[in-house]
């Protein structure tokens, strides 16, 4: 398994596993036919742009093979308006390569790469039935703020973790 920055050749590999573990991460929560609508185009076209975007940083995950099998991507979302901080704003793999390990290897190098920008507080916005905030607790997030909002016409809650001692974070990453 390899972890490195994502470049512009990497957009489509990207876009698949987008759209791939949206359908199964978010089966039952998000509505099917939004699911089904999901489009490798355009999910290209937005991680050309995300790849490109200045303050926007994009890693993705190799299996042996050389296939983008995960990424994870991080910056300061537009909202943010804490000092020193960043948000995750995504961490994505295809269903057969989550448990693995992978997802931790890349949560670290988000991490490396807010030390590396002096953030001191770190923000992840996550669906409360994506149990993917399970792992963000585990790695020390705490809840900060639970709001509803809708996606393609369903009420879901969203939750906002923070951690605000990336020291700490990366220590973990050590002792597990």
């Amino acid at each position: 398994m390899c972890i490195r920055k994502a470049n512009l050749m990497d957009a489509r590999g990207i876009a698949k596993v987008h759209v791939d573990s949206w359908r199964s991460t978010y089966k039952n929560i998000i509505p099917d036919e939004f699911l089904r609508k999901l489009s490798y185009a355009e999910r290209t076209d937005l991680w050309n742009r995300n790849i490109s975007k200045e303050g926007t940083h994009v890693y993705v995950a190799l299996n042996n093979a050389g296939e983008i099998v995960g990424f994870a991507d991080c910056g300061k979302r537009e909202s943010n308006n804490a000092d020193n901080s960043g948000d995750i704003t995504s961490i994505y793999l295809l269903e057969e390569y989550q448990g693995r390990g992978i997802g931790k290897q890349l949560l670290k190098q988000l991490f490396l790469q807010f030390e590396e920008l002096d953030f001191t507080r770190i923000f992840v916005e996550v669906l409360e039935n994506n149990k993917t905030r399970f792992f963000y607790e585990y790695y020390g997030a705490s809840l900060i703020k639970s709001e509803k909002i809708k996606i393609a016409g369903a009420d879901l809650m969203m939750l906002t973790y923070e951690w605000s001692n990336i020291g700490e974070v990366l220590t973990k990453f050590d002792t597990v």
